[in-house]
């Protein structure tokens, strides 16, 4: 009985103190509405178990000064891969989604789960045999449809041989521990919406493929079937589009298929361009190429058309470019704003804000991290290891 009483509103508190930082005990009661006696029992008990840790000084009340505490996001690591179509980056992350060492590695998601986990776990026992830490979870992201609740890949459009492969199950047998698996611009969409505190907006990611991570009133749109965001493989609508071409998912006409980094890879080369994959198409852009220029901000029209529809619909506060094609940066933005602007409505625009990522090349992992902390870390999840103490 004294673990279940320990437990219980437990994880309630320690939600406060992931929320919002720093906090007394004095603050504790007034967010949480629960008796000093009550508060001590449940900052003792996370104490104990690492998830807090004190901090020194506070204001005086009249006697001794108040302790204060804070979230000990040092106390587990989570390992995180964001897998692309043309390669990965893993991390071991703390619980605030902080990197605290990462390795990338280039592998094609076409050659299938076995290769590329196998390849994924390669990268993490190298890091764990640099950065020896206690794993409590690991966050897989992949480019495609994912049934959350399952952690599965679901019909991918690129993802060959991926359909309803048990991710979650490949990692567990290995480790131990929870895995969590989600769509790699949903994890970015969160990463973006935790550093920024917006509640509305839409997170792109524009690198070999394309697609997007919705935010709305601080909930992540993963849709019915985890298809929700997926422009990429929406029909292209713009003039540029005019013409017929194939995109790897078997379809014709879709927004990936000109506006993707292969698909810019692939005009390129047939105009005699010598490029080999996207890091060659923002390198010529970035130095100023005048071809390469002119198709990235054609694609940038694009996709702004694909994404006027969900800003005229969703009507976020804020549009995040990431992926390695943001490195382009006012070139490519330059087209989606264009689109953007011409075909919504000002209401929907007069505050929107169409910006490339701060996070750079971490959205991925951060957010991946973030989304599994949430898991371990959740209420119920709390309440079960204080009660198993």
């Amino acid at each position: 009985m004294t673990n279940v009483a320990v437990g219980t509103d437990a994880g309630r508190v320690l939600q406060l103190f992931r929320a919002r930082g720093e906090l007394s005990r004095t603050d504790v009661m007034q967010l949480s509405g629960l008796s000093r006696s009550t508060i001590n029992h449940r900052l003792t008990a996370l104490t104990d178990k690492g998830l807090l840790r004190p901090v020194q000084g506070g204001e005086s009340t009249g006697g001794r000064p108040s302790s204060r505490f804070a979230f000990n996001a040092q106390r587990a690591a989570v390992l995180t891969v964001d897998i692309g179509a043309s390669g990965f980056l893993a991390a071991i992350c703390d619980l605030e989604g902080e990197p605290v060492a990462h390795a990338a590695r280039r592998v094609d998601v076409w050659s299938g789960p076995q290769v590329v986990l196998s390849a994924v776990e390669q990268v993490f026992t190298a890091l764990l045999d640099e950065h020896p830490v206690e794993v409590w979870g690991i966050g897989v992201g992949v480019p495609g449809p994912v049934e959350y609740a399952a952690h599965q890949v679901i019909s991918p459009p690129i993802m060959t041989g991926w359909d309803r492969f048990d991710i979650a199950g490949w990692f567990e047998s290995r480790h131990g521990c929870p895995v969590v698996v989600e769509n790699d611009a949903n994890a970015r969409a969160i990463a973006e919406a935790r550093a920024s505190g917006l509640d509305n907006l839409i997170c792109l990611k524009i690198g070999t493929g394309i697609g997007s991570g919705l935010v709305f009133n601080g909930s992540i749109i993963r849709g019915h079937q985890g298809a929700a965001g997926d422009v990429g493989h929406t029909r292209a609508t713009s003039d540029d589009a005019a013409r017929s071409v194939e995109c790897r998912c078997g379809n014709t006409g879709c927004v990936e298929a000109l506006a993707g980094g292969w698909a810019l890879v692939r005009d390129l080369d047939e105009r005699g361009v010598d490029v080999h994959d996207v890091t060659d198409v923002v390198r010529l852009c970035t130095s100023g190429d005048l071809e390469t220029n002119r198709l990235v901000r054609r694609a940038g029209r694009v996709i702004g058309d694909a994404v006027a529809t969900l800003v005229g619909t969703l009507n976020p506060r804020r549009v995040v470019i990431s992926g390695q094609l943001a490195d382009c940066g006012e070139v490519l933005l330059s087209g989606i704003r264009e689109r953007v602007y011409q075909r919504v409505l000002p209401l929907a625009t007069q505050e929107l804000e169409i910006t490339v990522s701060a996070l750079g090349r971490f959205a991925g992992v951060g957010g991946l991290a973030t989304s599994t902390a949430d898991h371990l870390l959740s209420t119920e999840a709390i309440e079960r290891l204080l009660v198993e103490a």
